[in-house]
């Protein structure tokens, strides 16, 4: 599960987990939604970052996230394929938790990578996705840090 465009150093990352072993993936993506944005805000404070706090409300959300959802999970897809992984993807606009069950099922996945910028309001509460699928799933549940596409560091596990 993914909630922005994969940066080059998330691919190299994810792809290189399991050293050598063929890996696939299924990229779920999730559009932003409008009751996410106050939660958002208070991370964004939470991390210093002042100016994403006040540009909250500017986020498409809704059906309008939905075309940048496309893109990015495309752009996400691409780049895996790129690396030398297989992966397909979709985006999930309900239920996504349900959704990520189905395709544990249907693959007979192995694991499952939760790739998210830090969520310290949602984390607390246990309300992130990783911590929510770990209950769902039955299978492991990685969480990863993902990292901007300026920064020159490789998702940290969290």
């Amino acid at each position: 599960m993914i909630e922005k465009p994969l940066t080059p150093a998330d691919v190299d990352f994810v792809t290189t987990l399991h050293g050598d072993d063929p890996v696939s993936f299924v990229v779920l993506m999730q559009p932003r939604g409008s009751k996410d944005r106050l939660l958002r805000a208070i991370d964004d404070i939470a991390l210093g970052e002042l100016e994403q706090a006040a540009q909250e409300g500017e986020e498409p959300a809704g059906k309008e996230a939905l075309e940048p959802a496309e893109r990015a999970l495309n752009h996400s897809v691409a780049a895996l394929r790129a690396a030398g992984s297989e992966a397909r993807g979709h985006v999930v606009q309900r239920q996504p938790l349900e959704v990520l069950r189905g395709v544990v099922e249907e693959t007979r996945a192995d694991e499952v990578i939760v790739l998210t910028a830090p969520h310290f309001v949602e984390e607390f509460f246990h309300r992130d996705w990783a911590s929510q699928a770990r209950h769902k799933v039955g299978v492991p549940v990685l969480k990863l840090f993902s990292h901007a596409e300026d920064e020159d560091q490789t998702p940290t596990a969290g």
